[in-house]
């Protein structure tokens, strides 16, 4: 670990409404895939810490569920953990989904932002979709809505003005020696990467067929004599009718489901994966407190 006084290492959450492009920024800062991805919203549901090296500066991504108006108890949870980020970060960014301008979700969190201490950077995302006139206007009002020490524009799937970004995060961090490894990307385990591999497939093939509270946990992680390594995950659904879904028809469904985990999940951990995975039935986990330990998140009492 890099000790010198001229190095600098900090936290930078990122933060914003449902669906705005926070996990792909994340990936996008970080070069490598930490944070699942999907058209379905809060995909993301605890914090997810990516790291990467800008310089001399160490910057740890905290990747936050988006910030919504909860109903349920997970939904609490979740916009809980998200704020609960900006309280122990360095820096916070503020998203902004530039095609869809300002929502009321986004107009909740901005009316919060006097709470949260840290110097806050505003990224307006997906800015080529959006014609410049629309832009500056967006961008004028938000600057008289809160008080943000840098704006930027930029498109995380295309990388268009991520390196200004990172760049500003990392002349912006505190002083001090580096937290991780240099060739260290992600903070989570591989069993919660893995798992959260798999439900990210999970959304991609059933889409809107899959009930929003489902969850994935690696239950098994074995190292076998080969270089291969074994592991045996369980889908969690809360009906018999949501566990026929994941399935498919003749199991086709789950088949898919495990050959695309099993394929990036050797990528990432860069060995030959067995992988199997088994679907049960799980009344009420969305109540059941060790399930959000589970997840990282706190379980709400009400």
């Amino acid at each position: 670990m890099v000790e010198d006084a001229a190095h600098r290492c900090g936290f930078v959450a990122l933060i914003g409404a449902p669906n705005v492009g926070k996990s792909t920024l994340a990936n996008a800062l970080v070069g490598s895939k930490v944070s699942i991805v999907t058209p379905k919203v809060q995909t993301t549901r605890t914090l997810v810490r990516g790291i990467a090296i800008e310089g001399p500066a160490q910057l740890i991504f905290v990747d936050t569920p988006g910030i919504f108006s909860p109903r349920r108890r997970l939904d609490r949870a979740m916009v809980g953990t998200a704020w609960a980020s900006t309280q122990d970060a360095d820096l916070v960014a503020l998203l902004i989904d530039a095609k869809k301008g300002l929502k009321d979700d986004d107009e909740a969190i901005i009316g919060r932002l006097g709470d949260v201490r840290p110097a806050k950077a505003l990224v307006l995302n997906k800015v080529d979709l959006v014609d410049k006139p629309a832009l500056l206007a967006l961008t004028q009002k938000l600057n008289e809505r809160a008080a943000f020490a840098a704006i930027f524009m930029i498109s995380a799937r295309t990388g268009d003005g991520v390196a200004d970004l990172k760049s500003w995060f990392a002349a912006h961090v505190p002083v001090g020696p580096w937290l991780y490894p240099e060739d260290q990307i992600s903070v989570a385990p591989l069993r919660q990467l893995a798992a959260e591999i798999t439900r990210e497939k999970l959304y991609l093939r059933l889409h809107q067929e899959l009930p929003y509270q489902s969850t994935v946990e690696t239950e098994v992680w074995k190292e076998l004599r080969h270089g291969a390594v074994r592991i045996e995950q369980t889908i969690y659904v809360e009906r018999e009718s949501q566990r026929k879904i994941v399935l498919g028809k003749a199991g086709q469904a789950i088949k898919a489901i495990g050959a695309a985990a099993r394929a990036e999940i050797a990528k990432a951990i860069e060995q030959p994966v067995h992988l199997f995975l088994h679907v049960k039935v799980r009344q009420g986990w969305g109540d059941d407190p060790e399930r959000y330990r589970e997840m990282g998140l706190e379980f709400p009492k009400e």
